[in-house]
């Protein structure tokens, strides 16, 4: 191999304080993992010398400790971009020591592309493999890699041999032209390859080789509770009933999951269903329940931008990549995530509220209103242009002092236009086809928390007959009184 071999320190040494550096990955899965542990402790050492040390951080989604956490914890981030997911990035911007810009993860790579972000000054990326002749072989997440492999003026490769090179032949990568000349996505099923099984970058600009051997950073996922187990099953039904009304196709659709415990609860519930048939996926992340689901049979083929599943389950495909290559492809997340593409292929997705208001708008991103959570992630990109729309949540938080389905959300991420349906541990919500009044009384007798709907109730009567049934100076109430005295419960409209 011809490129030079560099310790982590080295590597680390090519960036300097208020460059702007991409990281490849999307979630864990993917993320560079031994370069960002030298460059906190390279921004440490050059805060403790009295100079600045702050860089752009640009990653494919969420990362884990290695790379968010310890920049975060060393003050190193300028701002970070698209999504984030670590405790101490987010105590970092919701104190306003990085500045944190959300965005929809299909449309980075082309805002990066035009210049929006300012220029790529060094790429780090996770591979399995690379050539002298800059082929790389990437890992278990593909992200935003190429566009900010081939954006970089400089490109550092941490090869982690975590990672087999048997890997070869499950991704799929590809790069659209940017308008007034792109060309449509020639995506016609799930199973469709158009792209390369790996990345090239211009070899000339590689400037060096960090060895790694750290696994993904990838956590477990919680047992399933009463809660969790319910929600999954009034998902499962409702769509068996649509499948049933012939709503949805006899052949079935195409699934989009979000991630997190409710996601593989939703996923558990449809595998035991006996009234849906074996389904294929075209989503963004391709965690636990989905390998199971693969296993089963239950799941034919499953499309996605990374395998952000636990660490045995992940040896546990690697052990069978033959098998496992037949029944999955990884794309870029410009691809997995989109919209042209979810439009045609008719998704049916499924994403997590943090909280959701009575007539169907949905909060992904912010307690409060103010703190920022996590970000809205890919979940725009799928359920603006969803064949069926669905976001579930429990009906309550903080033992039960927290309705996450209130008068109005505190911020809004998905207006009530993309919400087909609102689910919770107590039922469906199907907004399609009403209007605001029809909305906020469905999802309140069949969604909000039983201790809730009498106050739901009351807030309601108080809109008139208004289209929008709104009271301006209440409507917030029950949000201040959590502030005030730490719960929503009992909150006087008067």
């Amino acid at each position: 191999m011809s490129f030079a071999k560099l310790e982590p320190a080295e590597a680390a040494s090519l960036i300097r304080h208020d460059m702007n550096v991409g990281f490849s990955g999307f979630t864990p899965a993917g993320s560079p993992k031994v370069v960002s542990v030298a460059l906190a402790e390279q921004a440490i050492a050059e805060h403790a010398a009295g100079r600045e040390f702050k860089i752009g951080m640009i990653t494919g989604a969420s990362t884990g400790a290695s790379l968010d956490g310890v920049l975060a914890k060393a003050d190193a981030v300028k701002f970070r971009t698209p999504y984030q997911g670590n405790g101490d990035m987010r105590k970092a911007i919701n104190e306003g020591r990085a500045q944190f810009f959300d965005m929809h993860l299909s449309q980075l790579p082309q805002t990066l592309r035009s210049g929006a972000l300012g220029e790529v000054d060094v790429a780090i990326i996770e591979a399995a493999d690379v050539t002298d002749q800059g082929e790389i072989l990437l890992t278990s997440g593909v992200g935003a890699a190429p566009t900010l492999a081939r954006m970089a003026k400089k490109v550092i490769v941490e090869l982690n041999e975590s990672h087999p090179k048997e890997l070869l032949g499950i991704h799929d990568i590809f790069e659209p032209q940017d308008p007034p000349y792109r060309k449509e996505i020639p995506i016609q099923t799930v199973r469709d390859r158009i792209g390369t099984t790996r990345l090239w970058v211009d070899p000339s600009k590689i400037v060096g080789i960090v060895k790694s051997n750290k696994p993904d950073e990838v956590g477990g996922f919680d047992e399933l509770t009463d809660t969790t187990r319910q929600i999954g099953a009034n998902v499962s039904n409702f769509l068996a009933s649509e499948l049933k009304a012939g709503r949805i196709p006899r052949e079935f659709l195409p699934i989009q999951s979000g991630v997190g415990n409710i996601a593989n609860a939703v996923m558990a519930a449809m595998g035991d269903a006996k009234d849906i048939p074996a389904f294929e996926m075209y989503t963004e992340v391709i965690q636990d329940a989905v390998i199971g689901l693969i296993d089963s049979g239950k799941i034919k083929y499953a499309s996605g931008c990374s395998l952000t599943i636990s660490p045995e389950l992940l040896q546990k495909v690697y052990a069978d990549l033959k098998r496992y290559r037949n029944h999955m492809v990884l794309r870029p997340q410009e691809i997995s995530n989109n919209p042209e593409v979810v439009r045609r292929l008719g998704l049916i997705t499924m994403n997590t509220a943090l909280e959701a208001d009575i007539f169907g708008n949905i909060n992904s991103t912010h307690v409060l209103g103010s703190s920022m959570m996590n970000g809205i992630g890919g979940s725009g990109d799928f359920t603006r242009n969803a064949y069926l729309s669905i976001f579930a949540c429990p009906s309550t938080a903080k033992g039960g002092k927290i309705s996450t389905i209130v008068p109005l959300c505190s911020h809004i991420d998905h207006s009530e236009h993309s919400v087909g349906a609102l689910i919770t541990e107590w039922g469906v919500a199907d907004l399609r086809g009403k209007s605001p009044r029809q909305r906020a009384e469905t999802i309140i007798e069949n969604c909000v928390h039983p201790d809730y709907r009498p106050q739901m109730r009351d807030y309601l009567k108080l809109g008139g007959a208004n289209q929008t049934p709104h009271t301006l100076s209440k409507v917030f109430r029950m949000h201040v009184q959590f502030q005030e005295k730490g719960t929503m419960q009992g909150v006087d409209w008067s």
